[in-house]
């Protein structure tokens, strides 16, 4: 009976051990490819993509096809494939959607295959979008607004793309989603959530970021910090992740002022993130506050703080890193709002 008992407790102890050395194992693997996200490479895109040469990207006109051209040729140039077809990462959304009031548009889609669960899909958003030029020919240029969470998303798609490189690939596939005519009334992220292109089932979770690259009045003397809105609204696993994950790696204020159910400004309902959590997904909306330059000519690449920019988008990545490769899906136990 005692050698069974021993023979028990030692396996016990083994596996005890070799999932801690998994989980050692993937921390380190993420730390590795969360420091490729660095602020130099985030101001190289920003300050392009957010260059009069895009000229507020309208939806529909010519300077939002340049920015939805930007975005293609960097997921072609890092052969990260599309999940449309081979080569088509524009999923198009006709005028007549928009009720012919906007000239036909496209969101931008690329993905990385989950190695053993390729059928669950986290979705990592932001919109591309911006509101173009002003009645007195300024132009809008929305480096902020959402010039950041765009460039977030590429940074967190060449991270895991170098992790699949490298044989550390996602276990869950993970889509890179950048909707356009968010401006309009979130109609593009509301388009995919009709035409999706992975069943909405299939989707663990929304990982939504607008407007992260700034600091709002409220944190001037502590900028080391982000809004966080809706991760407990759907999924308490999904908040407590988030928690765990920035105590682990970030170490940001995670501010939830604009998460209360009466907040008046109801951001919850106010970006792409909602038209996912409408449909029973889990979602985060990552957000810095609005400021004085908002949907204003002046919000411009030069008051993006980077550094903070990359802490941001490195807490996206670490949390979609965890989510992806948890051993279970997390729950959804609460109903929306």
């Amino acid at each position: 009976m005692k050698k069974f008992l021993f023979l028990a407790i030692l396996l016990i102890s083994i596996t005890a051990c070799s999932v801690h050395e998994h989980n050692v194992a993937q921390k380190t693997n993420a730390k590795i490819y969360a420091e490729t996200i660095t602020p130099g490479d985030l101001k190289t895109h920003l300050y392009l993509f957010s260059s009069d040469e895009f000229a507020g990207r309208d939806t529909g006109e010519f300077g939002q096809k340049l920015a939805a051209h930007y975005l293609r040729d960097f997921y072609k140039n890092l052969a990260i494939p599309s999940p449309i077809g081979e080569g088509d990462y524009y999923q198009e959304i006709p005028s007549s959607y928009f009720q012919n009031q906007y000239k036909p548009s496209e969101n931008v889609l690329a993905y990385i295959k989950g190695s053993e669960k390729p059928e669950e899909v986290i979705v990592i958003s932001a919109h591309y979008d911006h509101i173009g030029v002003n009645a007195n020919g300024k132009i809008n240029n929305g480096a902020d607004d959402n010039g950041s969470g765009t460039v977030a998303i590429l940074e967190i798609a060449e991270a895991f793309k170098m992790a699949t490189n490298s044989g550390n690939g996602p276990k869950r596939s993970i889509l890179f989603l950048h909707v356009t005519a968010e401006e309009k009334g979130l109609l593009g992220s509301k388009f995919y959530s009709e035409n999706p292109i992975f069943p909405l089932k299939n989707t663990v979770a929304n990982l939504n970021s607008d407007m992260i690259g700034r600091v709002d009045d409220a944190h001037q003397n502590n900028p080391n910090y982000i809004y966080l809105i809706g991760s407990d609204k759907l999924s308490s696993e999904l908040h407590n992740i988030s928690e765990n994950i920035n105590d682990s790696f970030t170490a940001l204020e995670l501010d939830y002022r604009y998460n209360a159910d009466d907040d008046p400004n109801r951001f919850y309902y106010r970006s792409d993130h909602y038209n996912f959590a409408k449909h029973n997904i889990p979602v985060i909306f990552y957000f810095n506050g609005v400021h004085d330059d908002y949907h204003q000519p002046s919000d411009t690449p030069d008051k993006i703080n980077y550094d903070l920019l990359s802490k941001r988008t490195q807490l996206i990545f670490y949390t979609a890193w965890e989510l992806a490769n948890r051993e279970k899906r997390i729950s959804v136990d609460k109903v929306a709002p």
